[in-house]
């Protein structure tokens, strides 16, 4: 099995594509000769990946869009019709997360999360995946995460969310088995990228929860994420360690674990302090 062939009327369309895993997945499958369409809200910083990949002889459209707006995504397989492709590998990377208790949340920033998290992957993936089993070929990628591996106190919905896009995940692959259409989940652990800041921890604070072990380059995870698909993998978990930690989760008694968990969380020490 492998990613379908990169052709003139083809492209792969990636989310979350203006900075981290969805930048750098966008780069991977770039060098492997797919045209690009980039979808994230910060246009300037889509515009600015789009002339890089363009400057290194790809081809990169921009469709700047807001993956918590349905209407927003409901409008996305027009725009791309527009440009004369059609979507043969899907890569639904947008994600974020909220920090902290929830007896402490902002209801709208929870339920923002879920949307991206959540509703756009099964939104875009019901959207995208006919054409690509009518065509016999397609590749689709939806970002979990190691988080999805067990609950999380202190990133319960976020959790939730990836363990949601895991057990959904699979259940595509196995509904679209023998069609000629991949379907792969790819959990990473902890990534040197802006999703940290913009959860809210500190570099310090973000280290000290994760061994330096399980930390991987970007690079490194965009590379396992594109070599997984072409292998057709159903679940990539970049870095031994990070394979060790999900198995060891899955096995656990949640008695044990989630106390743990809930201590060692910044967020709830925060919380706490």
């Amino acid at each position: 099995m492998s990613l379908p062939a990169p052709g003139p009327d083809r492209a792969a369309l990636v989310t979350g594509a203006s900075s981290g895993i969805g930048a750098e997945i966008a780069r991977e499958l770039a060098r492997r000769g797919h045209q690009l369409i980039l979808v994230a809200r910060s246009e300037d910083k889509l515009q600015a990946l789009a002339e890089e990949l363009r400057g290194t002889g790809a081809v990169a459209h921009v469709l700047p869009a807001d993956l918590s707006d349905a209407t927003a995504r409901a409008a996305l397989p027009e725009r791309v019709g527009s440009l004369g492709v059609g979507v043969e590998v899907l890569v639904n990377n947008a994600g974020l997360s909220t920090v902290g208790p929830v007896a402490s949340a902002d209801p709208a920033a929870e339920l923002g999360m879920v949307e991206v998290d959540v509703a756009s992957v099964v939104d875009l993936t019901t959207r995208f995946l006919p054409g690509m089993v009518d065509r016999g070929r397609g590749a689709l990628l939806n970002v979990a995460s190691t988080a999805a591996f067990q609950p999380l106190p202190g990133q319960a919905a976020y959790a939730a969310s990836k363990a949601f896009v895991l057990s959904y995940t699979q259940a595509v692959a196995a509904e679209v088995a023998g069609s000629g259409v991949t379907v792969t989940a790819l959990c990473p652990g902890p990534v040197a990228t802006d999703f940290v800041a913009t959860a809210g921890f500190t570099d310090e604070e973000a280290h000290q929860a994760m061994p330096k072990v399980m930390w991987l380059p970007v690079e490194e995870v965009a590379k396992a994420a594109v070599a997984g698909m072409a292998k057709g993998r159903k679940v990539v978990i970049p870095g031994a360690a990070n394979r060790v930690s999900a198995m060891a989760a899955q096995v656990t008694p949640r008695s044990l674990l989630l106390p743990v968990l809930a201590k060692g969380h910044p967020g709830l020490k925060r919380d706490r302090g």
